[in-house]
């Protein structure tokens, strides 16, 4: 007789979770369930793919490889930068993705299931009301990132910013500014302090897709001032002091230059501003003068 083969109890604890959340999420009639891929769903993706397919999940994926594990696997499947992040941190970010992309409005009721990415399962879930309940949109002035910005440049640029906060640069921590949109009052708004080290390439070249200009990025990331970005992805300038800074009222205490030079800029053009902070690591969005979303540095501890 063909022996079964063991279940896990993470794998058992993955589906009582599931389970659980997309009960949750049909007697509350949520508009989206995010599931957030981890190694125990990658190990056992068939049994999980059925599960998700009946109540038409969507499943958060961290990076390429899983992007192309699950391609054509199922039918919505939302990508999030590859890096180490909290629960929250995780949400935070597919949350802020699916609005720009438009997967999502404001007011929309979510269910989440993640867990701690180093654990490799998911054991958390967390209802979400985007309108009354999430950071993300506390602006009273929200406005869709997509006229800003496409959706694939703020994506790429939120990953860049985020991998450099983890990461820095040869053991170093940077801090820097990506200015996203309206590049024409931005540019009228700023002034060069170094010469442009971007002048003279193609668009083509000076593509934010291009993986050769991410690297040259994060190699002139350690310099000051910011990178001014177009809309559709096009990197302008890097070295870029921001004349627009003001000390914002609604600001928290103890942020830096970098913070007001982002606050002004976006409080007088219809820019986004990316902010990796040099002394926590964190990554502040600004839209309308206003901190859009915070994304912590990952710390160690109980809960993350």
């Amino acid at each position: 007789m063909k022996k079964k083969k063991a279940v896990s109890k993470e794998a058992k604890l993955t589906k009582v979770i599931l389970e659980s959340a997309f009960d949750i999420a049909e007697k509350l009639k949520v508009k989206e369930t995010f599931v957030f891929a981890t190694d125990q769903l990658l190990q056992d993706t068939n049994q999980f793919i059925e599960q998700m397919e009946k109540v038409d999940a969507l499943l958060v994926v961290r990076g390429e490889k899983q992007m192309e594990q699950f391609s054509g696997r199922l039918s919505k499947v939302l990508k999030i930068p590859d890096v180490a992040l909290s629960r929250m941190n995780q949400i935070k970010v597919a949350v802020m993705l699916a609005l720009s992309s438009g997967l999502i409005e404001q007011g929309d009721k979510i269910v989440c299931v993640t867990g701690v990415i180093a654990l490799g399962f998911n054991d958390t879930v967390v209802v979400i009301d985007t309108g009354i309940e999430f950071e993300i949109f506390s602006s009273a002035n929200l406005v869709d990132i997509s006229k800003m910005v496409r959706p694939d440049v703020f994506e790429t640029v939120l990953k860049l910013s985020m991998e450099l906060a983890n990461q820095g640069r040869e053991g170093r921590a940077v801090g820097t500014i990506f200015v996203l949109g309206d590049d024409e009052k931005v540019l009228q708004l700023s002034r060069q302090i170094i010469i442009n080290p971007f002048k003279g390439y193609s668009e083509e070249e000076l593509s934010i897709h291009d993986p050769e200009l991410r690297e040259a990025i994060k190699e002139f990331s350690v310099i000051d001032g910011a990178f001014v970005i177009r809309g559709d992805g096009v990197l302008l300038t890097a070295g870029r002091h921001l004349n627009a800074a003001v000390e914002g009222e609604n600001l928290p205490q103890g942020l830096g230059s970098r913070h007001m030079a982002a606050a002004g800029i976006t409080s007088l053009t219809d820019s986004i501003a990316i902010v990796i902070s040099e002394s926590t690591g964190s990554v502040r969005i600004f839209k309308k003068g206003n901190i859009f979303m915070e994304i912590e540095r990952l710390s160690i501890g109980p809960w993350r």
